[in-house]
């Protein structure tokens, strides 16, 4: 999925190395648990599709290498339109598409055509760049997924482009059903390719029962509500109480979490990692190290939107263009001033 701001703000990520050790200061400087509120973003259009968009914001940028959270629907594709993102570019990432109702067709500059159904996970490992379109299909009245960017580690952002579909397997747990589609938790674990340490799973609770999950402590983690609503308690007994469609973190040093569900249960997407450990500057659907990346990232996307009006489709940057492509999205304009740290 595109990042559709017109005026998209830059991010500049600062690196987190350090685990969390818990201090009598805590409660000040490393909050237990962090709340993320949502905020709407609109994919454009009069009939746009709205997103729930919780990473990055002005409080929080990564979650492990976790960059970018989307969260959408269930939504009436008779109202909404549904999903409608035209070619677009990606840089120094990997998107990461899981669907809980409908279904999308992918189609990527690696020729690869494909339709995302819910319970599978899409992986795209852009490289030094690819390019992908996002429809939903004909036959989805309702589609309800989310969309999240994986950080590419600065030794692999210029590597090859990669594509990844996976089923997860539901698999049963005291309390409820997991789905690992990355990383490994529960006693599941996915094959599904990743450039640094990470864990991606849908968690569904039962009503009025608990779901207790043994991770990582050097992990932080992610915990997006779908549906329901549920209290998360770390291992110290710490909890906090998550609303739908908000997004909690936690920081390293937890090695159970629990989640609690009320009488209507719930469902959650559980994201985590290793602290990234890198600064990243994150502007429109780029990821670059510096304003000079990002820089070098548009003009090398607005020769190729450039070349697709007169015909030509097949280059080395961002890959070949599908013939079904008659046009793709332009980048908007870069800031007047450099890309520095967001305040």
């Amino acid at each position: 999925m595109s990042n559709l701001d017109r005026d998209p703000a830059e991010v500049d990520a600062p690196p987190s190395t350090r685990p969390h050790r818990p201090s009598a200061r805590d409660d000040v400087a490393t909050p237990a648990v962090e709340i993320l509120e949502p905020r709407e973003v609109p994919l454009g259009g009069p009939r746009a599709m709205t997103v729930r968009r919780t990473l990055p914001q002005r409080a929080r940028s990564l979650i492990g290498a976790w960059c970018f959270v989307d969260h959408y629907g269930p939504d009436d594709v008779a109202l909404s339109g549904g999903m409608r993102v035209p070619g677009h570019p990606h840089t120094g990432l990997a998107t990461v598409t899981w669907m809980f109702e409908g279904e999308v067709e992918h189609r990527d500059t690696l020729g690869t055509v494909l339709t995302v159904r819910p319970g599978e996970v899409n992986l795209m490992t852009s490289g030094a760049g690819i390019a992908h379109s996002e429809f939903s299909t004909p036959d989805t009245t309702r589609i309800h997924g989310a969309q999240l960017w994986l950080a590419l580690p600065d030794g692999e952002r210029n590597g090859h482009r990669r594509f990844e579909n996976y089923a997860a397997p539901s698999v049963p747990v005291a309390g409820g059903r997991v789905r690992v589609f990355l990383g490994s938790l529960a006693g599941s674990t996915s094959p599904v390719r990743t450039f640094s340490p990470v864990v991606g799973a849908e968690i569904v609770i039962e009503p009025d029962a608990t779901v207790s999950l043994s991770t990582h402590a050097a992990f932080e983690h992610g915990i997006l509500i779908d549906t329901g609503a549920v209290i998360l308690s770390r291992d110290d007994g710490i909890e906090a109480a998550v609303e739908p469609a908000h997004l909690a973190y936690v920081p390293t040093g937890s090695a159970l979490l629990t989640l609690r569900a009320g009488r209507d249960g719930a469902r959650v997407l559980l994201i985590g990692g290793e602290p990234f450990g890198e600064s990243i500057v994150m502007w429109w659907n780029f990821i670059g190290r510096s304003h000079d990346d990002i820089v070098a990232h548009r003009a090398a996307w607005q020769a190729r939107v450039d070349s697709l009006a007169s015909g030509e489709r097949d280059a080395d940057d961002f890959g070949d263009f599908p013939e079904v492509w008659s046009h793709v999205l332009p980048a908007p304009e870069l800031p007047t001033v450099r890309l520095r740290p967001r305040a």
